[in-house]
């Protein structure tokens, strides 16, 4: 639940959700770029898949937020849990100088998308186990990777701060402002997409260093 008044529209929360389309732009950024980066080898796989995520990310947050049907978890939840799957699962492959496959974030986002559909509270947990994950192995990514630090970090900032200002303006919290045209969570949106474009040099990047 968000601060954020819904208007009683096909448009629910406005701020939320046109800033949903933050990850779409993202995404089609990542997109037209990918196979451009040579950081540390990345792997063009990789990026891709890291845009279409970005972009399934922002259309299910456009469902959810705008329309929001009974069943905007199923669209909302997937591509998220997948992509904090992928930043794991390639934190992981780094550090273990191990293959990873682009397409390997369909079985969690398959897994996902059932959970969304049967128990919505499930997904919920899972996303934040992901979540905890994702940033615990790439914290400890920057620390054994030096060269890739100059993307992790600035990521993990802007992470940490969107998440802040997020958990602020929630219901009950001390900057929750249900008429505001800011929206702490619409600011959420726009930290989170840049985080994706800040994060995807690294992601399929293998250093030695």
């Amino acid at each position: 639940m968000q601060c954020e008044v819904a208007g009683g529209t096909a448009w629910g929360e406005p701020a939320s959700t046109v800033t949903s389309l933050a990850f779409v732009i993202a995404g089609i950024a990542l997109w037209l770029t990918r196979g451009r980066r040579p950081d540390g080898g990345a792997r063009p796989g990789v990026q891709a898949a890291v845009a279409v995520l970005a972009v399934l990310i922002g259309l299910g947050s456009v469902v959810q937020h705008g329309p929001s049907p009974w069943w905007n978890p199923v669209v909302h939840d997937p591509p998220l849990m997948a992509l904090l799957a992928l930043v794991a699962a390639d934190g992981v492959a780094d550090l273990t100088q191990r293959r990873l496959r682009a397409w390997w974030w369909l079985v969690p986002g398959a897994v996902c998308a059932v959970l969304a559909f049967w128990r919505p509270g499930w997904s919920a947990a899972a996303q934040g186990v992901a979540a905890a994950a994702a940033v615990g192995i790439t914290l400890l990514r920057a620390w054994r990777r030096p060269a890739l630090r100059r993307h992790l970090l600035p990521g993990l900032v802007l992470l940490g701060l969107g998440g802040a200002i997020g958990t602020m303006t929630r219901p009950g919290w001390p900057w929750c402002a249900p008429d505001s045209w800011l929206q702490g969570h619409a600011v959420w949106h726009v930290l989170a997409a840049v985080t994706i474009v800040v994060l995807a040099p690294a992601l399929g990047a293998r250093s030695l260093r």
